[in-house]
């Protein structure tokens, strides 16, 4: 079954998009609506002005002042001879341009406040990916890899961009648990016996467990992520062997990323596989260990990408992390 998807427009102020088109849209309507509405006297039509220098601030935080406020005089200049006011006056103008100036820079710095959060934010979920992964050099960058190719396939599926937002910071944060895990379990370079690998499996409660507090964790899906990303399609995975679509969407995305850099990537006890056989064996388990759809949706993108996929600097991804909200990101 294909997993539902979201189709609903971001409403977000990390998303500019909607609010500049919803600008320009009220803009180039308003001689139309002042035409047919002002009709009715009856109708009030100064709220949609007050409108308009909201989603102008929203919309374009990053211009310049001069750019914010050309617009803002034009927001007055067809509140005053549309509407044909009788009080058009050079007193009555300024002050409006003053008003509806200040409610754009206001809306400007309300949005940037929360950029620069949600920007806070994500560095610190960075960090602490970082900082897991340096207890192993061998797997140093797991989780912005994972993360990065979790990120794909969410884009892929057309989730929107809250899901791809949280099933980013899942990649980041799936393997939190293993902060829990003695490093000579983690670092042994032979094969774990019974009880340790047992310990290891212990990895995505103890995760679960760290940040089951964090409301906005437990929100978006970023807990189910942490909780069941090793849960297998075919019901054989742990901790609780959910099967099928009992396992959330995210964590079954997260599954296959993880897999696909585990397999990439060098280990203290092996090497890094063949590109060519780590295809063939996520193709070979489908509907056993993956999700039959979504590896097929990150087969796609690793046939067509090839090893180009494994080339991203931590740089690069940094960077690419950093602005996941953003439109030009998640477009």
């Amino acid at each position: 079954m294909i997993p539902k998807v979201s189709w609903k427009l971001n409403i977000s102020l990390e998303n500019a998009s909607p609010f500049r088109y919803g600008f320009f849209i009220i803009l180039f309507l308003l001689p139309f609506i002042n035409y047919h509405l002002t009709l009715s006297k009856e109708i009030e039509l100064f709220p949609l002005y007050l409108i308009a220098p909201i989603l102008l601030g929203i919309g374009f935080w990053d211009k310049s002042k001069l750019f914010l406020v050309s617009f803002s005089i034009v927001i007055v200049s067809f509140r005053l001879y549309l509407t044909q006011e009788p009080t058009r006056s050079i007193v009555n103008f300024v002050i409006l341009a003053f008003v509806y100036m200040l409610i754009t820079f206001i809306s400007v710095h309300l949005t940037k406040i929360y950029r620069k959060s949600n920007r806070n934010k994500l560095e610190f979920i960075l960090s602490l990916a970082k900082s897991m992964d340096s207890r192993d050099s061998y797997t140093a960058s797991h989780s912005e890899k994972v993360a990065k190719y979790a990120l794909m396939i969410a884009k892929e599926l057309k989730l929107s961009n809250r899901q791809c937002e949280a099933v980013y910071i899942g990649g980041l944060l799936h393997d939190i648990g293993k902060i829990g895990v003695p490093e000579s379990i983690l670092l042994k370079p032979s094969q774990l016996t019974n009880e340790e690998f047992d310990i290891i499996k212990r990895h995505p409660v103890i995760g679960y467990k760290t940040m089951e507090h964090v409301s906005a964790f437990r929100e978006n899906g970023v807990l189910d992520i942490v909780l069941y990303h090793h849960e297998r399609y075919d019901g054989k995975g742990y901790p609780y062997g959910k099967k099928g679509e009992e396992i959330p969407l995210a964590a079954r995305i997260i599954a296959v990323a993880d897999t696909f850099d585990a397999m990439t990537t060098r280990r203290v006890y092996r090497n890094q596989m063949d590109l060519e056989y780590v295809y063939n064996e996520i193709n070979s388990n489908k509907g056993l260990q993956f999700d039959p759809l979504i590896a097929d949706v990150f087969l796609k993108i690793l046939k067509k990408q090839g090893t180009k996929i494994l080339t991203d600097t931590s740089d690069e991804l940094d960077e690419k992390g950093m602005r996941l909200n953003l439109n030009e990101q998640f477009g």
